[in-house]
């Protein structure tokens, strides 16, 4: 049995027609314009999901990228300070050496290798109060404005603690370095040793024996630096895998999200010839009526 057909029939199917064609047509417009290979989940819900793993994924590594550079940003504060440090141990050591020949010196001469020293003590000081963004390198977490206190040199920072770095799920990173443990603390500090030394000079002592007081804290310092430049190398690494994971990820979400622009314009210039022809056809079949096949 034939289903009757009237023209309402063929007028609402021709526009369904038209309707899914203008649908795909403005969807290809919009791949176009945005490369982008969906609008929402609903379009696509197996790459939408994928797509959103990725994203997960690149957040997180984008995290520990952020945490290697902060924590790269201390390490080298540490060397550098510690670089210092090491230079200014080993100009005290040659004073101090100069200073033991106290039969060829004069006491002007002593005067002035001892106000040497002090000079170099406060640098020195200085140097192990060095701070990144307000936190001093070698107080681990405690916040304290100074690692030593001046005069006394005094450890202020917080004993046993470190500031640590994550830089992947199973991997930390401990940035910071133990000051005492580097230039020591109070009388024992490197600081507390070259005042000693610049009065004992000023006093017509020998100071030949504080040769060896002098190379223990230029041991630790050396020791600290060689340490920290592990570390350094450990971050640097997890930087090279952060850089090259994170470009690993966004060719895999450029491949599920994106779309291949030359094959988009071919399918849009072929959507718009088949909306084009559906139009033409539409006015052709649906423009003659009764009235005009009575006539």
């Amino acid at each position: 049995m034939i289903g009757r057909v009237t023209s309402t029939t063929m007028t609402q199917q021709s526009l369904r027609t038209l309707q899914g064609t203008l649908a795909d047509r403005e969807l290809l417009q919009y791949q176009a314009s945005s490369q982008r290979a969906f609008r929402s989940p609903s379009d696509d819900p197996a790459a939408a999901a994928t797509t959103l793993g990725v994203h997960g994924e690149q957040s997180r590594v984008a995290q520990f990228a952020r945490n290697a550079s902060d924590g790269m940003a201390w390490v080298t504060t540490v060397d550098t300070a510690l670089g210092a440090s090491t230079d200014l141990l080993n100009r005290a050591r040659d004073l101090t050496a100069q200073g033991a020949n106290s039969g060829a010196l004069s006491p002007t001469a002593r005067e002035s290798i001892a106000q040497e020293l002090e000079t170099i003590s406060a640098e020195l000081l200085a140097q192990a109060n060095t701070t990144v963004l307000g936190r001093n390198v070698f107080a681990g977490t405690s916040d304290a404005g100074a690692a030593f206190t001046p005069g006394t040199f005094a450890f202020q920072g917080t004993p046993g603690s470190s500031v640590q770095r994550r830089i992947s799920d199973n991997e930390t990173v401990r940035v910071d370095f133990d000051g005492s443990q580097a230039f020591g603390d109070g009388p024992g500090s490197a600081f507390a040793l070259l005042n000693d030394i610049a009065a004992e000079l000023r006093g017509g002592a020998e100071v030949g024996a504080r040769l060896d007081d002098i190379d223990a804290r230029l041991t630790a310092v050396v020791a600290a630096r060689g340490a920290t430049g592990a570390r350094q190398v450990q971050l640097e690494r997890a930087a090279s895998l952060h850089l090259a994971a994170s470009t690993d990820l966004e060719a895999r979400r450029a491949e599920v999200e994106n779309v291949d622009s030359l094959e988009v314009l071919v399918r849009l210039q072929s959507a718009e010839l088949v909306f084009q022809s559906a139009l033409q056809v539409t006015a052709r079949s649906l423009q003659t009526n009764l009235l005009e096949f009575l006539r």
